[in-house]
C-alpha cells in the first residue's frame, strides 16, 4: 500500500479532528516530560548544591583552609586513600548510599508530577475518543434512520453528502442506491395505479353486460314461454352465466391482492362471529354432511375481519365441493405463538405429493378435473393468510 493509500482516513473530517487531538496530545505530553525533566535536573542541582556547602561549611568549622576546600572542590584524581576513606563511611559502588539518599530527595516529587500529568493526559484523552464516539454514534444512528427510510419508501431526507472519507463514499453509494429504488417504486406505483385502472375498467366493463344477461335469463325463466327443452338449456346457460361471475370477481379479488392494491385493516376482534358467517355462507351447499365446529366464543384474534372471513370460506367451500358424504370439522386452537384452524373432512382428501401444490394459482389435482372449479380459492386463502403475517 502506497503512503497516499495509507492515509486516507484523513480525508474525512471527524477522522482529521480525532487525529490532530491525538496529535495535540502527543506534543502535549512531550512539552510536559521536557518540562518534567528540566525540573528534576534542577532539583538534582539543589540537592548537589546543598551538600557542597554543607561539606564546605563543616570543612571550614574544622579549620581547613578555603585554598584546601576549593582545590578539593575542582581535584578529579581518584586515589586509593580516597576509596579506603569513602568505604569505611559506606559510600561504596556497591552501597551507593549517596545516591540512594539523593534519589530519595528527588524522586518522589518527581513521580508524583509525572503520575498527576498522566492522570490529566489520561482524563483528556479519553474525554476526546469519547466525544468524538458518540458524535460519530450520532451520525451512524441518524444514517440508520434514513436509511431505514428508504426501505420503506420514504425518500424526504437524505444521507449528509458534501466531504471526503470512506464513511461519506460509502454514503454516496447508498445514496444512488437510495435514487435507484426510488425510481423503481415510482414505476411500480404507476403500474399500480395502470392496473387499478385497468383492472376496474375491465371491471365494469365486463360486470355491466353480464349483469344485463343474467337479467334477461331470470325474465325470460320468469316468463314461462319457454318449453321444457329451452328451460333446460336456459338452466345451463345461467350456471355458465354465474360461473363467469364467479371467476371474473375471483381475478378480480386475486389481481388486487397481487398488485398490492388491496390494504388489509387487521385490528383485534371475537373470532367466532366470523367462523360463524363463513359456515352461514356454505350451508345452503351443504348437500346434508354434518359440520362440527371446535371453537372458544370468547377467543379473540389481531386480523382482517373481512378478508379472513373471505379465507375460511374458500377452504370450507373446497371441503364441501370434494366431500360427497360424511362430516367437515372445524377446529380452532389457541396456541402461545398463534391459533392453529384446521378444516378436516371425510372426503377424498389430498395426496401428500401435492399438499403444497394445491395452494398454487390455478392448480387443481388431476382426480377433480371432473369437478367444477378454476383453482383460486386456495391460492387467495394463502394470500390473504401470508398477507396478515
Amino acid at each position: 500500500m502506497s503512503a497516499g493509500n495509507g492515509m486516507n482516513f484523513l480525508q474525512e473530517r471527524q477522522a482529521r479532528g480525532l487525529y490532530g487531538f491525538l496529535v495535540m496530545v502527543c506534543v502535549w505530553q512531550t512539552f510536559f516530560l521536557g518540562i518534567c525533566g528540566v525540573w528534576h535536573g534542577d532539583q538534582i542541582r539543589h540537592v548537589l548544591t546543598q551538600r557542597e556547602l554543607a561539606a564546605s561549611s563543616y570543612l571550614l568549622e574544622q579549620d581547613v583552609l578555603p585554598t584546601v576546600i576549593a582545590a578539593a572542590w575542582n581535584h578529579t584524581e581518584v586515589t586509593e586513600a580516597g576509596r579506603g576513606l569513602l568505604a569505611q563511611i559506606g559510600h561504596t559502588e556497591q552501597g551507593q548510599g549517596f545516591l540512594l539518599q539523593l534519589m530519595g530527595q528527588t524522586s518522589g516529587p518527581f513521580l508524583m508530577t509525572l503520575l498527576a500529568g498522566g492522570i490529566l493526559s489520561a482524563a483528556v484523552l479519553l474525554l476526546g475518543a469519547g466525544f468524538f464516539l458518540q458524535k460519530r454514534e450520532l451520525a451512524y444512528e441518524e444514517a440508520e434512520r434514513i436509511v431505514t427510510g428508504y426501505a420503506e419508501e420514504r425518500f424526504t431526507e437524505h444521507l449528509p453528502m458534501g466531504e471526503t472519507g470512506a464513511v461519506y463514499r460509502l454514503y454516496n453509494k447508498v445514496e444512488q442506491l437510495a435514487l435507484s429504488l426510488q425510481a423503481k417504486s415510482e414505476t411500480e406505483r404507476r403500474a399500480r395505479e395502470f392496473l387499478r385502472d385497468m383492472i376496474a375498467d375491465i371491471s365494469h366493463q365486463l360486470k355491466t353486460p353480464l349483469s344485463n344477461v343474467l337479467l334477461y335469463s331470470d325474465t325470460l325463466e320468469a316468463s314461462g314461454e319457454l318449453g321444457e327443452e329451452g328451460q333446460h338449456f336456459l338452466s345451463i346457460m345461467q350456471g355458465q352465466l354465474y360461473k363467469l361471475e364467479f371467476l371474473i370477481q375471483s381475478l378480480i379479488k386475486m389481481s388486487r391482492l397481487e398488485s398490492h392494491m388491496l390494504v388489509l385493516q387487521t385490528e383485534t376482534t371475537p373470532f367466532f362471529p366470523i367462523l360463524s358467517r363463513a359456515i352461514s355462507a356454505i350451508l345452503p351447499d351443504k348437500k346434508g354432511l354434518t359440520i362440527q365446529v371446535h371453537c372458544p366464543e370468547q377467543l379473540c384474534l389481531h386480523f382482517d375481519p373481512k378478508w379472513t372471513e373471505e379465507a375460511i370460506f374458500n377452504v370450507l367451500d373446497n371441503a364441501v365441493k370434494y366431500t360427497s358424504s360424511g362430516s367437515i370439522t372445524v377446529l380452532v386452537e389457541p396456541w402461545q405463538l398463534y391459533t392453529r384452524i384446521s378444516v378436516t373432512d371425510t372426503g377424498i382428501g389430498v395426496d401428500p405429493r401435492h399438499q403444497n401444490d394445491i395452494f398454487k394459482r390455478f392448480y387443481r389435482e388431476h382426480r377433480v378435473h371432473h369437478e367444477e372449479g378454476v383453482g383460486i380459492g386456495l391460492y387467495l386463502t394463502r394470500e390473504i393468510l401470508e398477507r396478515q403475517g
